[in-house]
Order: structure tokens, then C-alpha cells, then sequence
């Protein structure tokens, strides 16, 4: 055993004690930090307009403070980019997290001094509890990957702005900057597949003992290491041990993902968002994922059907049923009020409180941790429809993931009542409109992950004869905008002109 991993083990012994400790008493952990998030944020804006001094119980602040997403938060976003204090929570925040959200294009998230801790601890804790439950430690000995968005940020109102993962770089702890690659000079490369041409010149012969990514992002590294060494991943590496994910869902690169490398590995799945992080696997083979539940985050839980309704039920932590698809209310010291993230969980274990991630309350495609939305794709087609009086009749879109060795594309399956002139360059308005509209898929195309959209014509009533296929014609039965798998899409090929 090695210098880092010796020490690891009792450091990883005292976290996944503490944390276990923490299972046991999560409600009243809830319950004080809401008491402890309310008092922080009396003498803020939000504060004072939502009359917090006389809030002394959950059942008063759901009455003072009503449930929001991003677009009705903006207005208090705008003041911290213009400068102000004091808004959302105390002083300025330390950063602002760059994301593209599910309604409202380009977030800007606060992080806080308080809050940037369950960020950075949390990532670690996943690790020592996993460490803790195996026995495993090895993986500290060698080196680390974290396959990320560039370091390099802008300041908005003098506060460092960028994307979370470039955020969370500036924070990895001493000890593990000699494991941690690629170097900061690759890291900060923008197109992907120079970035990771560099990743693999750097790591291929390194002794790789942990990799960490969305796992497209994974499975492309791994098929630029096959093609460069001629060998599977696993026996390239021969002391890899750990895979860490989370973004998408996994279950449909699994099975490519572990043919790369070779042999089974342990993995960890991981639930952080710009907003906070969620939850994390704390059991190998177990079902769902450890609620984190005393991280500086109130958790607040509605019934998904009743998350558009004008007076929504709220629970609290201990309101909750196993079983039931909630929509995400979170409350954090970053100076997050009631905010809607947007994510919808299911409780598949209540002691402790375990959950699995159901969707996202509105259809999207996020296969390649893109989130495009069906305003989104909407905007972009009519756009162009528009702008070249093109009539449009129905569509949907689904990714295109296997493709023969092509890079990855949407497929948008289109009937139209008049054609394009040119449906190419029809494609191409369509494709221009969308990364406009959505910074995460611009910046896949950018970097090469993905190559621009196709679409495919669908022939006169194509539609309608499928809708009646499936014997949803008529009524209140729409065709979906997008999809995160190929379902609708395969079953549509037969309907193309």
C-alpha cells in the first residue's frame, strides 16, 4: 500500500462515519438548516420582500415564499450581474455558474462561500464512502482523470463566471493535484477533439487508476485509446478501478463503455447540478442514490402532476412516500429560494433517503449532456420555416448515437407541407438557430462531438398513419418534440418519402 491511499483509509473511515451518522438524524438536519437559511436571509433583498422576519416554521415560509424556475428568478440574477449586494444571499457570490437551462437558455447560477463546500466536499465524501464501503483505496495511489469544461473564467460584475466543471477545477485539493489530469494547459483547450487528442497524449501512458465524465465524453476517450494502442482500456490501465459518472443516463453506454475497458470495474454515479449536488451512490449494487442531506440544501418535494398547478403541494423530507415522482424544490445557502430545478425523483428508500433520477419534467434530449428542449427546437425550426416561408406540418427529434463511425447528430424527422428549395441549407439555418439558442449543444458542435443536425422528410400524412398505428389518433394525443431515445424514431423510418 502507497503513501496516499495508507493515509486515506482512516480519513475515509471518519467521512463515512459522519455521513452514516447523518442518515440516521436527516430530517432534523432539514429542519435546521431551513431555520439556519431563513435567518441568513432576512437582511437580503429577497429577504425583505418575502417578510422572512416572521417566518418561524416550513408551513409559514411555503405561505411567504412560492415555488420558482429560473425565468421567474432571473430578475434577481440581473441585479448580482449588474453588482449589487445583498440580493439573494449575503454579499456577492464568489462565482457565477454558466449552464444552459431547460427553460430559459443560458443560466447564470450563484455559488456562494458557503455553498461552494457541497460542490467540492460532496465529490470527495462519494469517494471516501466508497473507499469505506470496499475496502478499496488503491485508486488515491495513481493517477486521475476528470474529464471537464475549461478552467478558464469570465467575470460578470467582478464575479469569476464560467461552467461548473471549470469552477470545480480550481478547487481540487492540494493532495490530489499530482494525480489529477490532463494539465490545466490542455484543460483549458476549447475544441474537443484537439482537447482530447492531448488527453490521450497525456494519460496513455500513465498509470490510470480513476476516470470521471459524462460517459459519451468517457466513451470517446476510450475509443481514441483503443485506436492509438491497439488494446481495451482495462488492459492499457491495469490498475483501473473507478469509474465516475453522472449528466445522462448511463444505462445505454454501459455496455459499450465496460466492452472498452475490457474487465468489470466499480463505478459511482453522482447527481451534481450547478445548483447543488444532489446525491451520490453510497452502495455498490444497491438501488438509488444517498439525498445529501445536510450539505447547506433545504430539499423541498412536489408531485410531478401537480408541479404546473397554481398551489402545488410541498412536502418536506419527511412528507415523502416511496414510489411517487417528485419535481425538485431546493433551498441552499447559496441564495436559493424555492427554486425548481427542473429534475424529477422517485424515493426508493426512506431510511436512509434514497432516490433515483426520473427525467426532467419536460421532454428533452440530453444524450450528450446537451438538454435541448422543445422551445428550443421549436424556436429554431420555425425560425427558419419563416424566414425561407417554408410550411411546416409536424416534427419531432431524437439523437442519433450509433452511426457507423460518424460523429453523433439530432435527427429531426420533418413533414412539411412545402418543401425547401434547398433542405441542406434548410439544415443548416435550422442547425445555426438551435446553437443559438442552446450553449451546451453549441458547444458540442464546436468541439466536434457532434456534427450538425440531419433531417429526414417525412412523407405526406406520415404522421397521422402513425398515430393511428399506435391507436392515438385524434383527442387530446400529441406527438412528442423530442425524445432521449430512438423509439418514435425507428418507428418512423417507415414513413419517410
Amino acid at each position: 500500500m502507497k503513501f496516499k491511499s495508507l493515509l486515506a483509509k482512516p480519513f475515509a473511515s471518519i467521512v463515512s462515519s459522519k455521513i452514516r451518522k447523518e442518515m440516521q438524524r436527516a430530517v432534523e438536519d432539514q429542519d435546521a438548516i431551513l431555520e439556519d437559511l431563513v435567518k441568513t436571509g432576512r437582511n437580503t433583498d429577497f429577504g425583505k420582500e418575502h417578510n422572512f422576519d416572521a417566518i418561524h416554521t416550513y408551513n409559514e415560509f411555503k405561505a411567504a415564499v412560492p415555488i420558482r424556475d429560473y425565468e421567474q428568478f432571473k430578475p434577481y440574477i440581473n441585479k448580482i450581474k449588474e453588482g449589487r449586494h445583498h440580493v439573494l444571499w449575503k454579499g456577492q457570490p464568489i462565482y457565477l455558474a454558466k449552464t444552459s437551462g431547460t427553460t430559459s437558455g443560458i443560466k447564470y447560477i450563484p455559488i456562494s462561500k458557503e455553498s461552494i463546500s457541497n460542490h467540492i466536499d460532496t465529490a470527495r465524501n462519494a469517494l471516501l464512502y466508497y473507499m469505506s464501503e470496499t475496502g478499496n483505496s488503491s485508486f488515491a495511489d495513481g493517477k486521475m482523470i476528470f474529464l471537464s469544461g475549461s478552467p478558464e473564467l469570465e467575470r460578470i460584475a467582478g464575479v469569476p463566471t464560467g461552467r461548473l466543471s471549470g469552477i470545480v477545477n480550481h478547487h481540487v485539493p492540494r493532495y490530489l493535484r499530482t494525480n489529477q489530469l490532463p494539465s490545466y494547459e490542455t484543460n483549458c483547450i476549447e475544441d474537443w477533439e484537439t482537447k482530447l487528442d492531448q488527453i490521450v497524449e497525456e494519460t496513455i501512458n500513465q498509470d490510470m487508476t480513476l476516470i470521471s465524465g459524462i460517459p459519451p465524453w468517457v466513451q470517446m476517450y476510450f475509443d481514441r485509446l483503443i485506436a492509438r494502442s491497439g488494446k481495451p482500456v482495462g488492459e492499457l490501465f491495469k490498475n483501473l478501478d473507478l469509474l465516475v459518472y453522472g449528466g445522462v443516463n448511463f444505462e445505454p453506454y454501459r455496455a459499450k463503455l465496460m466492452e472498452s475497458i475490457g474487465r468489470p470495474i466499480h463505478t459511482i454515479e453522482t447527481f451534481p447540478a450547478s445548483e447543488g449536488f444532489i446525491a451520490f451512490q453510497d452502495v455498490q449494487g444497491g438501488e438509488g442514490l444517498l439525498l445529501n442531506t445536510n450539505s447547506g440544501i433545504f430539499f423541498e418535494f412536489v408531485p410531478a402532476q401537480e408541479i404546473f398547478n397554481e398551489n402545488p403541494t410541498r412536502l418536506s423530507l419527511k412528507e415523502v412516500e416511496l414510489g411517487v415522482n417528485y419535481a425538485l424544490i431546493i433551498n441552499s445557502n447559496a441564495g436559493l429560494w424555492a427554486y425548481n430545478i427542473g429534475d424529477t425523483v422517485k424515493f426508493v428508500s426512506l431510511n436512509p433517503y434514497r432516490i433515483v433520477v426520473t427525467g426532467r419534467i419536460k421532454h428533452f434530449i440530453s444524450a450528450f449532456g446537451e438538454h435541448v428542449i422543445g422551445e428550443e427546437v421549436e424556436h429554431s425550426l420555425m425560425k427558419a420555416a419563416g424566414e425561407e416561408q417554408v410550411r411546416i406540418t409536424e416534427f419531432t427529434v431524437a439523437p442519433m448515437v450509433q452511426t457507423n463511425g460518424e460523429l453523433p447528430y439530432h435527427e429531426w424527422f420533418v413533414e412539411f407541407e412545402t418543401m425547401p428549395a434547398d433542405l441542406a441549407t434548410f439544415a443548416a439555418r435550422v442547425d445555426e438557430n438551435l446553437r443559438q439558442k442552446n450553449i451546451y449543444y453549441d458547444d458540442l458542435l464546436t468541439g466536434n462531438i457532434l456534427q450538425p443536425l440531419k433531417i429526414r422528410p417525412v412523407r405526406r400524412q406520415g404522421f397521422i398513419d402513425y398515430m393511428k398505428s399506435i391507436g392515438k389518433l385524434g383527442g387530446q394525443n400529441k406527438v412528442p418534440r423530442l425524445s432521449n431515445d430512438r423509439t418514435l424514431a425507428e418507428q418512423l423510418m417507415q414513413y419517410l418519402q
